[in-house]
């Protein structure tokens, strides 16, 4: 039976609402798991799910400098924004790094400018303000807005804020130069598998910490890498066959789904400051997007 775009584009706006529980779903199986051994069960069962959906890659017939450019920032920003979120010190900073790394739409459209050597107009420069001061109102935390709010928030873990990130900033990279060196190949099955590769070399040269293996665990994995593999095949199919103008402007609005979802997974409460922070990023992303729509 032959896919339409409605059906395409409703698998879009699924895969938009899976994507939005990873933060929770994610933080919620390094607890059971370990940070580095929970990311690599993770990605591994995704790979399988993302074959059993896709078929094995045809690696013959990538581009080279796709193949590498590509399989380096994906499996970069994945590896990085995993585990930022395994190595939070708790589950309201591992919500606060989900929204670190909700600053990739504007970094991507920034660089989008640059590399069409574009002039920065004025209101793409505020959407990008606007969004980074959403960014600092969500991590300065219960406290008001202040410079030692933010750098003590961060000091408490450096190597989470760090890595959060730069795997913004990663992903922005790959979703240019993707569009620019794929040759309408779509590397997403061998960049999962070779993401679970290196999380595993991770875990081998590392102090893992013990599984806690239980039902409950268990079936939370599975949901995990399910809804990590299911997001990505149909968000393939989506872009392809979908409303793609539609699709784009919903993802948008995705600090926002995510935020809600985490708060409720986690069941971690969220202060109004911090919600002002999301809907500022998310403003600020889609004043972004307005500014370079021509």
């Amino acid at each position: 039976m032959k896919l339409g775009r409605h059906a395409a584009t409703f698998y879009g706006v699924v895969s938009i609402l899976l994507w939005s529980t990873m933060v929770g779903l994610v933080r919620s199986t390094s607890e059971n798991f370990g940070p580095i051994g929970g990311a690599a069960l993770i990605y591994s069962i995704g790979s399988l799910v993302l074959v059993a959906v896709m078929g094995l890659p045809k690696i013959h017939l990538f581009p080279k400098r796709y193949l590498f450019w590509g399989a380096f920032l994906f499996v970069s920003y994945e590896i990085c924004f995993i585990l930022a979120l395994g190595l939070a010190n708790n589950r309201q900073q591992a919500i606060e790094l989900g929204m670190v790394n909700y600053l990739w739409p504007s970094f991507t459209i920034a660089l989008a400018v640059l590399f069409n050597r574009q002039r920065f107009s004025v209101l793409l420069i505020i959407g990008l303000i606007l969004a980074f001061v959403g960014l600092l109102w969500v991590i300065s935390g219960d406290q008001p807005l202040s410079l030692n709010a933010i750098l003590s928030n961060i000091q408490s873990n450096p190597l989470s804020y760090a890595l959060a990130f730069i795997g913004a900033l990663l992903w922005a990279f790959y979703s240019n130069i993707t569009k620019r060196m794929s040759n309408g190949c779509n590397g997403m099955v061998l960049f999962f598998i070779m993401t679970s590769i290196g999380l595993w070399m991770l875990f081998i040269f590392s102090t893992p910490a013990p599984f806690n293996i239980s039902v409950n665990s268990v079936s939370l994995l599975l949901v995990t890498a399910i809804a990590t593999g299911g997001a990505n095949a149909l968000w393939t199919v989506a872009i392809i066959k979908g409303n793609v103008a539609f699709l784009g402007t919903l993802s948008y609005f995705t600090p926002v789904i995510s935020t809600a979802f985490s708060s409720m997974l986690l069941s971690t409460a969220l202060t109004l400051g911090f919600w002002q922070g999301v809907l500022m990023v998310t403003i600020g992303s889609i004043t972004c997007f307005i500014a370079t729509r021509r």
